[in-house]
């Protein structure tokens, strides 16, 4: 009877010892991943890793960006933005390469009045050159919860969703002579910071002081599908590899649904796209807003 309590005593040990190591594994964390670069003290990493808040008041913004440079990745990260009056804030969340032709990859989250709805701006520089915004409002509130807000990054391809759901698409364009970000290895960034010299009805409404500080939240980030770059190397095999090693995010594409839920994103939240703006373009829209 002692040695059968004895051994089922081990075999549980053992179980734990297995979960332990696996949870431990996967598990990741904002110390791990990234490293707050300014606020002096506003940005803070909480709940043992498993929480960043950036944090802005009238001496200073806050912000971070990742241990890590990606060439290519599927990224996932949960914020919740800041709550109330967040007129003349900005929250950016973004990819970028360094130097003076650099990539870049952009989520802006415009701030508003109590009741207004934040704006959602969406931008793609390559070599440098960005001037390719799309703004949407959201069909939720992003400072009552958490939401994922994500981008697909492959040589085909940037795809922009939030829960999952495709709000932009900007394609590889490169046979009709638009560069496209796939050189440049990109570090992640975010900052919380003010801008009411343009952000709120452009620049009209400015920040009231008096609710600071002001402060968004990060979750759950993921890159577990990337393409980490390290010493001119990626710890991919390579840029065509298949869903036979597990990287068919690198050729993922928009299915037939994917499509139908960005074009209804398009349809009812879009409030701004610059392939449509003639007054900015007049000797005509850039090449890529030919393709469908």
């Amino acid at each position: 009877m002692a040695s059968r309590s004895t051994s089922s005593l081990c075999t549980t040990t053992l179980l734990l010892l297995v979960v332990s190591w696996a949870t431990s594994a996967t598990a990741r964390n904002f110390y791990q991943d990234f490293d707050i670069t300014w606020g002096d003290g506003r940005a803070q990493i909480l709940n043992n890793g498993d929480l960043l808040t950036l944090s802005l008041d009238k001496a200073s913004g806050s912000g971070f960006q990742s241990k890590n440079e990606y060439l290519f990745g599927k990224i996932d990260m949960q914020l919740k933005l800041v709550p109330g009056n967040s007129a003349g804030t900005v929250t950016a969340y973004y990819l970028s390469s360094n130097g003076s032709t650099w990539d870049e990859i952009d989520y802006e989250f415009l701030g508003n009045l109590s009741g207004d709805p934040y704006i959602l701006h969406t931008n793609v520089f390559s070599q440098g050159k960005g001037n390719r915004e799309q703004q949407f409002y959201l069909w939720f509130d992003p400072t009552a919860d958490f939401h994922t807000y994500s981008i697909l990054w492959n040589p085909q391809r940037i795809i922009f969703s939030v829960d999952g759901t495709p709000i932009r698409e900007f394609k590889n364009a490169e046979s009709i002579g638009v560069p496209f970000p796939k050189a440049q290895p990109m570090r992640i960034f975010s900052s919380l910071w003010n801008a009411d010299d343009w952000a709120t009805r452009g620049g009209l409404v400015k920040t009231d002081w008096t609710q600071a500080p002001f402060t968004a939240s990060y979750r759950n980030f993921n890159a577990d599908n990337a393409c980490v770059w390290s010493s001119g190397s990626s710890s991919c095999a390579s840029s065509t590899s298949s869903s036979s090693d597990g990287n068919a995010w690198l050729s993922e594409e928009l299915d037939s649904t994917g499509q139908d839920r960005l074009k209804w994103v398009q349809s009812n939240y879009m409030i701004y796209n610059y392939c449509t703006d003639a007054k900015r373009f007049p000797q005509g829209f850039p090449p890529e807003c030919s393709m469908s």
